[in-house]
């Protein structure tokens, strides 16, 4: 199981600075849509250098113009780039020839898909990968409740779950085996950013360990 540390409404040096101290828990590194829109594709490209080993996470929640989006992102170093469920078929589509000719991966982020039919339909396109998303906004009505793992029921997509996870709801996400845990304010805001990171990854481990 995967922990994924999500960069979000962080400066450049805070970004660095986290992905520092968490850098042995932390297997994925999201460079979260908002860093993206203040610093770019050069900020991917500097966390690729410096961080080779980990697998670079571009969300870039891509709506339209999916080949295009997708080739930034790959130019730019990532291993992954996100596109929105709800974009059309075309561009997914078009998402997922660009990420096979330069040997990287689309995520499918699944925020506001409400029905399993979606997920099946972006099988049937040829998505392996999705993310089930409880957006911030809609986190103020309540943090990631394990009902939305029923969007993936019956299906045999790769599974990552973001959505305010924190030390008190991670073990009830856990049980539900996702592939990747994405974190961020949990551990981006947290007084210490590595401990808090250590913890989640013994839980994670420990869940899979005990399967």
């Amino acid at each position: 199981m995967n922990l994924q540390l999500a960069l979000d409404r962080l400066t450049r040096e805070e970004c660095f600075r986290i992905i520092d101290e968490t850098r042995e828990s932390i297997d994925w590194i999201e460079v979260g849509t908002s860093v993206i829109k203040e610093y770019g594709m050069a900020i991917v490209r500097e966390i690729k250098e410096k961080y080779p080993e980990k697998v670079i996470v571009t969300d870039m929640k891509t709506m339209d113009a999916g080949g295009h989006e997708a080739i930034q992102a790959f130019k730019a170093g990532a291993d992954i780039t996100t596109v929105m469920a709800l974009a059309s078929d075309l561009t997914i589509v078009d998402s997922l020839k660009v990420a096979k000719e330069y040997g990287g991966r689309i995520m499918v982020d699944l925020l506001e898909v409400s029905n399993k039919e979606r997920v099946k339909e972006l099988e049937a396109l040829g998505v392996d990968l999705v993310s089930i998303h409880i957006g911030k906004d809609k986190q103020r009505e309540g943090k990631f409740d394990v009902k939305y793992f029923s969007l993936v029921e019956d299906s045999n997509v790769e599974v990552t779950v973001a959505g305010g996870i924190d030390l008190n709801t991670i073990s009830d996400v856990v049980e539900k085996g996702p592939d990747t845990l994405i974190i961020g304010s949990a551990i981006s805001k947290a007084d210490h950013p590595a401990e808090v990171a250590a913890e989640m990854k013994k839980i994670m481990n420990d869940a899979v360990g005990n399967n």
